[in-house]
């Protein structure tokens, strides 16, 4: 598995499956998110699938799905309070841990976190967000 830290709270992963769950938990891991739409990808485990898994395993799961639509404010608010409901460390996983980061660092920057943090973490962990550097800002302002 492609497990990819971002802070002592957070990390991406590309698509897992059930059969993961069980590592995922013995990496000390308390929940997860996922932020893929079923049927993505065909043979692409479903949310629900994933989710039983999880509870089978006494993780906490939440599903914030992000596919093509547009980015919202709502969307980050939902991932925000996915992140404080699962408890730390997260697992937040999409078909490549792209927009799980991407969420992660709206959600944080809406909470007022350094922006160059932010950007340094998601490149640390292989997820360039630098030219998200704008929206990132504008979030941390209000």
């Amino acid at each position: 598995m492609d497990i990819r830290k971002l802070d002592g709270a957070a990390s991406a992963a590309p698509q897992i499956t059930p059969a993961d769950i069980a590592e995922i938990k013995a990496a000390g891991f308390r929940g997860l998110i996922n932020n893929r739409p079923d049927h993505e990808d065909k043979g692409q485990p479903t949310n629900a699938e994933i989710a039983a898994a999880a509870a089978d395993a006494g993780l906490s799961y939440a599903h914030v799905p992000l596919g093509r639509e547009p980015m919202t404010e709502a969307l980050v608010k939902d991932m925000r309070e996915a992140l404080n409901r699962v408890g730390e460390p997260a697992l937040m996983f999409c078909r490549s841990g792209t927009r799980s980061t991407t969420l992660w660092a709206l959600a944080e920057a809406g909470e007022g976190r350094d922006v160059d943090e932010i950007i340094k973490l998601a490149a640390d962990a292989g997820y360039d967000l630098a030219p998200m550097r704008n929206t990132l800002e504008t979030l941390a302002k209000r």
